[in-house]
């Protein structure tokens, strides 16, 4: 739980904003260590206070689950991130845009799907929607840039149904869902739901908005939930994956794929979560999550794996909330800013010791540390440059995790007198600055330094 000062801090932010954003109904929390911190909740749904377990619609955030599943398929072998659409759903337009690209809204296809706004209207079946693609679908080069695609979620909830031979609604629940406990989340409203609105712009008046089912449409936007439900799934974003994902593959997700807003890198996309930069009182968070809006509602869903804290809130208006999401994790970390964690002695293995220490790549000074499970960190000495993290391999090397060698084989090089220098790809590593003992690429000058 928060503490009590923190928690009116947050209560009086979620009041600000339901009465000058005019929401009929509104609810949040904070997620920490994996459980609900805070709750709150302002307006009526059917004239009492929301609750934990009241549905809203989350639109778009039904998203993240279906690219869950399309990862489930890859850790599976059933498919590659790689592999063209026309691999798994043949006969569309579209078949050369690969599921990376889909995942990921960098494959060029249009916003919407071809006929009348879907979002407002029943939906067809996935051959009428296939039926109406045309050349126009394709709006950009595929891997171009971003551009947000509902009809690449339709197609990619169409890919999960025919590789698990079921709807891609029931694939979600039997696969996500029900493992991860999540049974208040469903693809049609259930007691007690708040009823959609559109509230007048001009006066404090509310007009119902329609629901339907959205038929081939529906994996990009279907879904109901409840507080307790998403703080579940935030937690999952976070890291605290269960049976469903290794928490390597969600890392995956997180990682950016595309960028949203060209320099500035305050927005991305990773492989179904959106991404987001943000600098408060708690220094800068790279968060993941989704939004989601139908009409009717509004919702969010951010996760800070870093700081181990995630924040959502659910609203039923078509528009006019703001940044309440990291209001609030801003007055969380003003609050109640985290302890770091204590610092404690680990054993050390005798080989990995005599690796530590200073390393020079020609003139350039870096630094080796010993990580937890024998891994090990290179970082520039000046904090600008190429630094990775490595992680050992049953061979004897060591493979980069992240940075700019990831992927990369990190060989340590021995003589009976000792390790020698540091092979990573070409790169040779000596503990003197160009030393002439070691087999520098090019060689070193006989004259030495002058």
């Amino acid at each position: 739980m928060v503490l009590e000062g923190t928690a009116r801090a947050l209560l009086r932010r979620l009041a600000v904003e339901q009465a000058e954003a005019r929401v009929p109904s509104l609810v949040a929390a904070i997620v920490r260590g994996g459980e609900i911190a805070w709750f709150g909740a302002r307006g009526r749904v059917d004239g009492e206070p929301p609750t934990r377990d009241t549905q809203y619609r989350i639109g778009s955030i039904t998203k993240t689950l279906v690219a869950t599943v399309v990862m489930r398929l890859r850790d599976e072998g059933r498919l590659d991130l790689l592999d063209p659409l026309d691999k798994h759903v043949p006969g569309t337009p579209l078949g050369d845009v690969t599921v990376a690209q889909l995942l990921s809204h960098s494959g060029g296809l249009t916003a919407e799907s071809p006929g009348q706004w879907w979002e407002r209207t029943p939906g067809v079946p996935v051959g009428d929607l296939v039926a109406a693609l045309g050349p126009e679908t394709a709006r950009h080069r595929p891997g171009r840039r971003y551009h947000y695609s509902n009809l690449g979620f339709a197609l990619l909830g169409e890919l999960v149904a025919r590789k698990r031979s079921a709807p891609w609604d029931e694939a979600v629940r039997e696969e996500v869902l029900e493992p991860l406990g999540m049974r208040d989340t469903t693809p049609r409203p259930r007691a007690p739901h708040a009823t959609g609105y559109a509230v007048h712009p001009w006066a404090d008046a509310l007009l119902p908005e329609p629901e339907n089912d959205h038929g081939a449409m529906a994996p990009a936007g279907q879904l109901w939930t409840t507080t307790a439900d998403l703080a579940r799934w935030a937690a999952f974003i976070g890291g605290d994956t269960g049976d469903v994902l290794r928490p390597a593959t969600v890392a995956e997700m997180r990682e950016p794929a595309v960028v949203e807003d060209g320099d500035l890198w305050v927005r991305g996309y990773g492989l179904g979560l959106q991404l987001a930069r943000h600098v408060g009182p708690g220094g800068p968070r790279r968060l993941a999550g989704h939004s989601g809006s139908m009409p009717g509602f509004l919702a969010s869903v951010w996760a800070d794996p870093a700081d181990g804290v995630a924040v959502l809130w659910m609203a039923n208006s078509t528009s006019g909330m703001r940044n309440l999401d990291t209001a609030l994790l801003d007055i969380l970390a003003e609050h109640e800013p985290p302890l770091p964690a204590e610092w404690s002695p680990s054993p050390v293995d005798e080989d990995l010791l005599e690796l530590t220490g200073p390393w020079y790549w020609g003139p350039t000074p870096y630094v080796v540390r010993v990580l937890p499970h024998r891994g090990l960190s290179l970082t520039p000495v000046s904090g600008q440059g190429r630094a990775s993290r490595f992680v050992p391999q049953a061979d004897g090397t060591w493979l980069g995790l992240d940075g700019y060698y990831a992927g990369e084989t990190l060989r340590v090089v021995r003589s009976p007198g000792g390790v020698t220098h540091l092979d990573l790809n070409t790169f040779v590593f000596t503990r003197e600055p160009y030393d002439p003992a070691a087999p520098v690429p090019g060689g070193v000058d006989p004259a030495g330094w002058q």
